[in-house]
């Protein structure tokens, strides 16, 4: 019988799908180059589910920053460019403007520019708070039903990048438990039937809080109590003329899950999917978790 390392107070959260053919998750763009991070970011999450609620550029964000991510990289993807150009094949007129407001002359009147993207990356992410009362659960309550209906679209980090299907995966009150437990999207390593597979989470705070069990334990792995290292994707403000971040630490921690648990790609890891929210989460038992 396997046992938990830790016995760790539940916290109640949702649990997304983020899945797609590209996703991009701006961390140090700027002009002409657009990148990515090799994960979903917080100041893309959080701005996702203001999005869904329809809050607007300038408005308070702070109940949203009170939630806490946790994403589980079931596939990372591999790392796209794309060459985007602006401004050619007009008049001088239409040409793009400086910031002195004037037009480019001649040959630089055309720009290039380099865009990242992750493509075929796909993850799962809880977003969860530790204070689990009714205040709480209503906020919860809101931004499930803004997921379901959101009000504007919504996007893995770009507005050119929309999501496979639908984000929202469930709702419990031990949202990190079924992180962990829920089937991946990625297929089993060849030749290895039968063994766990090491599979990389995100945090942003100590990694010791997931619910493991001995067996997940990974002895060449860090126990994600310390940051690897910082993002600056905390966001103060999304206000369009004045856009805020502060730095936060990121946690790594790689957990050994089974085999059986990569149930690969397309409607086999789509079907092992509903059957595990039909079983699983979305019974009394799995929410109470």
């Amino acid at each position: 019988m396997t046992t938990r390392t830790n016995a760790p107070a539940p916290e109640a959260g949702l649990l997304l799908r983020l899945t797609g053919p590209l996703q991009s998750w701006g961390l140090h763009s700027h002009f002409n180059e657009r990148d990515t991070a090799a994960f979903p970011t917080r100041s893309g999450i959080i701005g996702l589910l203001a999005s869904a609620l329809g809050r607007r550029r300038g408005q308070p964000i702070d109940d949203l920053t009170r939630l806490h991510l946790t994403v589980r990289t079931d596939r990372p993807g591999i790392m796209l460019r794309d060459l985007h150009t602006v401004g050619g094949g007009l008049p001088a007129k239409a040409t793009v403007t400086t910031a002195e407001g004037k037009k480019r002359p001649g040959d630089t009147g055309t720009l290039l520019t380099h865009r990242y993207y992750l493509a075929d990356a796909a993850f799962t992410a809880a977003l969860t708070l530790p204070q689990h009362n009714a205040e709480s659960a209503a906020f919860l309550d809101l931004c499930a039903g803004a997921l379901r209906a959101p009000r504007w679209p919504l996007h893995l980090g770009r507005r050119s990048c929309p999501p496979e299907g639908p984000l929202l995966l469930g709702q419990s009150n031990d949202a990190l438990h079924h992180l962990i437990h829920l089937p991946l999207a990625a297929l089993p390593a060849r030749g290895q039937a039968g063994e766990d597979r090491p599979v990389e989470f995100l945090a942003d705070r100590p990694l010791t809080n997931l619910p493991v069990q001995d067996r997940m334990i990974s002895t060449i792995s860090e126990d994600g109590s310390h940051p690897s290292s910082e993002l600056n994707d905390q966001p103060l403000t999304y206000h369009p003329t004045g856009r805020a971040y502060r730095a936060r630490p990121l946690y790594r921690r790689s957990l050994l899950l089974p085999h059986s648990q990569f149930a690969g790609h397309g409607t086999d890891q789509l079907t092992a999917l509903s059957d595990y929210l039909t079983h699983q989460l979305n019974t009394p038992e799995g929410n109470r978790r």
